[in-house]
C-alpha cells in the first residue's frame, strides 16, 4: 500500500469532496469513486477515479469537477485519469453515502460481500420513506442506468433503487 503525503491527503480530501453530478447528494467520496492523487511535481497532480460502469457518461462531469476544484486550491496542473481495474462496485459506497442515499429518498444498493465468501441472500428491498419491504420493480432502469424505478406498495411512493454491481 503507498502511503500519500499530508499534500496529497489534503488534495484527495478536496478532489473527494466534489458532488456527483448524477447523485449530488453524494460525494465523489462517498460514492467509492476516487482511487488516489499523487502530486508528480510541484504544481502537478494526477487524480485517478474509476467509473460506477464503463462508459459511464457522468465520468467527463466529475473529471472537470475535480480539476476546477483542484485549480480553486492553487493546483495549476490537474490530469484525472480513469482506472478501470479494480472495477468499482455498490461495495464501495460508503456507511454516510448509504445514509444520504436513504435521506434523499433512494433505496441504496445491498451489500454484495466479498467475492469469494458466502453469497449473501437480501430479497426484498426497503421503502426509503416508510420502510416498508413490500416494494415492486416498475422498471429496471429509471433517471440513470445505475438505478432501478420502484414503488412502494405500503405507502404507494415510487422511489429509485441504486442497483447492485
Amino acid at each position: 500500500m503507498v502511503t500519500m503525503t499530508a499534500l496529497e491527503e489534503e488534495l484527495s480530501r478536496i478532489a473527494g469532496s466534489v458532488p456527483d453530478p448524477e447523485l449530488p447528494v453524494l460525494t465523489l467520496e462517498e460514492l467509492g469513486v476516487m482511487r488516489g492523487v499523487q502530486v508528480l511535481g510541484p504544481g502537478r497532480v494526477e487524480v485517478s477515479l474509476t467509473p460506477t460502469y464503463t462508459g459511464c457518461p457522468a465520468i467527463e462531469a466529475m473529471a472537470s469537477d475535480i480539476e476546477q476544484a483542484l485549480h480553486e486550491h492553487g493546483v495549476p496542473d490537474v490530469s484525472v485519469v480513469t482506472v478501470l481495474a479494480p472495477a468499482w462496485s455498490t461495495d464501495d459506497i460508503s456507511e454516510e453515502g448509504r445514509r444520504k442515499l436513504t435521506e434523499f429518498g433512494i433505496a441504496p444498493p445491498r451489500p454484495q460481500g466479498p467475492a469469494d465468501g458466502p453469497v449473501p441472500l437480501t430479497l426484498a428491498i426497503r421503502c426509503p420513506h416508510c420502510g416498508s419491504t413490500d416494494t415492486e420493480l416498475l422498471s429496471r432502469f429509471s433517471s440513470t442506468a445505475c438505478k432501478a424505478l420502484r414503488r412502494c406498495t405500503a405507502c404507494r411512493e415510487p422511489f429509485d433503487h441504486f442497483k447492485e454491481l
